[in-house]
């Protein structure tokens, strides 16, 4: 079972869905959970199958007592870089909460923040802290949602199994039609739809 909490402060964990694709805004969400909160079923959310995620959504929502999730557009990953957009998604999430956090975990190993809230990167924390866990449920839930919206308009890219990950049959999409208003044109140091083809191959249409 995941940890509850690491203090008695009020903690915010911190989590983001969304770096590796290669269309799609950047998702990011905080959530500060009760003290003591315990829920076995928390875990990380890529470990979680889509009706356990949606369930747990309900929950994390219904318990939490605050809960925030933003985004960072395509084209502001353009200008300021996956990791900076990142950064940036995290921190709006942060300060969306309508109750000040009095630590921050952040999931992962590095994080860059404006704010004056102390802060804990913890690596692989969303299998480790049930905050950090419930953040990763919202963000990855949020813009699989938001990606589900961008299939409706551009359908060919699969985005609704791939949620934009550079899978087989998305790739082969970009070669066929272009790219869209959506991709990250500047992925991994791409500036043309063929330089956004060599981007490594994540082999899953989930």
């Amino acid at each position: 079972m995941l940890q509850s909490s690491l203090t008695n402060q009020i903690e915010a964990g911190v989590d983001e869905a969304g770096r590796g694709p290669l269309a799609g805004a950047v998702f990011a969400a905080a959530v500060i959970l009760p003290l003591g909160y315990e829920n076995e079923k928390l875990n990380d959310s890529k470990k979680l199958s889509l009706k356990v995620r949606l369930a747990l959504r309900k929950e994390i929502e219904r318990d939490a007592i605050a809960y925030a999730v933003a985004e960072v557009s395509p084209q502001r990953i353009d200008e300021i870089n996956i990791l900076n957009a990142t950064y940036e998604a995290m921190n709006q999430a942060i300060e969306m909460l309508h109750i000040k956090p009095e630590l921050l975990l952040i999931d992962g190993n590095r994080f860059r923040t404006h704010l004056t809230t102390p802060y804990e990167c913890i690596v692989k924390g969303d299998g480790k802290m049930m905050s950090i866990a419930a953040a990763s449920i919202l963000a990855k839930t949020y813009r699989d949602e938001y990606m589900q919206r961008l299939h409706e308009e551009f359908p060919n890219y699969g985005w609704n199994k791939n949620a934009g990950y550079p899978t087989q049959l998305h790739r082969q999409m970009i070669k066929q039609y272009g790219v869209t208003k959506y991709h990250r044109i500047t992925f991994n140091g791409a500036n043309t739809a063929g330089e956004l083809l060599q981007a490594p191959l994540f082999d899953i249409d989930r």
